[in-house]
């Protein structure tokens, strides 16, 4: 999976969601996140068809919204997103959150179906923990594919990245930039202008550099691209401690819904 990608939430306007997607992928992102909560897979697929980029060489991943986790609504909500995305395979389907109508034994098997059927290539997991992260491994017979949790600098996941590591699952962040917490953190900025960067910049390759995907939204060109730079930058190790040394919890995502354990 690219360590970069372009996330989606809140771009709903068709036309603009579209050619956000259209330019990320233009300018080499590869790896576009979207979900059926988001109103807007069928945007994003229009971006994916405009964009000079093989469909093969993109990462599509969507999610099933906690309300649709019952047998038969997963392999319905899974075909309406490839529907509506204009793809023959979603790349990598998630389970959006472990609540509402999530039961692992009955929501699970439908994931291997789509899987055995080619809808999808690989399962996900979104806001689950360790202990749900392991109920699933057990029950699904599909490899577990990715946990996607929010993780920046005020929410360091250390935890979910040690099991991650342990288990061989990858970590998808989402809200990477903590909504824009972190953008104005005296420590990132300093990092940030002794490599001529950006803070948002200094924040994802943080994560890269921690074996994390990030996936920021954006939706202007420019923002696109001043996330896009951030492959190139290579912090210290000092840099990276001094990241880790910030003792912030701020979660910043943490509807009623969320794990009691969260």
């Amino acid at each position: 999976m690219p360590m970069l990608g372009l996330g989606t939430w809140q771009n709903e306007a068709p036309e603009q969601c579209a050619e956000s997607v259209r330019t990320a992928l233009e300018m080499g992102y590869r790896h576009v996140d979207t979900a059926k909560a988001y109103h807007n897979e069928a945007a994003v697929g229009d971006g994916i068809t405009a964009a000079d980029v093989p469909r093969e060489d993109i990462f599509l991943a969507t999610k099933v919204w906690a309300g649709d986790l019952a047998h038969d609504d997963v392999i319905e909500s899974a075909e309406r997103s490839a529907d509506r995305l204009g793809v023959e395979t979603i790349d990598l389907l998630y389970i959006h959150w472990p609540s509402h109508a999530y039961d692992p034994e009955e929501t699970l098997p439908a994931f291997d179906e789509l899987v055995d059927r080619g809808v999808i290539d690989r399962v996900g997991v979104s806001n689950f923990t360790p202990e749900q992260v392991e109920r699933v491994q057990e029950v699904l017979d599909a490899p577990l594919f990715a946990n996607q949790v929010e993780m920046h600098p005020y929410l360091q996941q250390d935890e979910l990245r040690a099991f991650a590591a342990e288990t061989d699952l990858n970590l998808v962040a989402y809200s990477p930039l903590g909504r824009g917490t972190v953008l104005d953190d005296g420590t990132l900025a300093d990092i940030a202008t002794k490599h001529d960067a950006s803070v948002a910049q200094v924040s994802l390759a943080w994560l890269r550099e921690k074996g994390v995907t990030a996936i920021p939204k954006a939706t202007s060109e420019a923002h696109i691209r001043d996330n896009f730079e951030s492959v190139a930058l290579d912090l210290a190790d000092e840099d990276i401690a001094a990241i880790d040394d910030i003792e912030r919890t701020d979660r910043q995502i943490n509807p009623d819904w969320a794990p009691a354990s969260w």
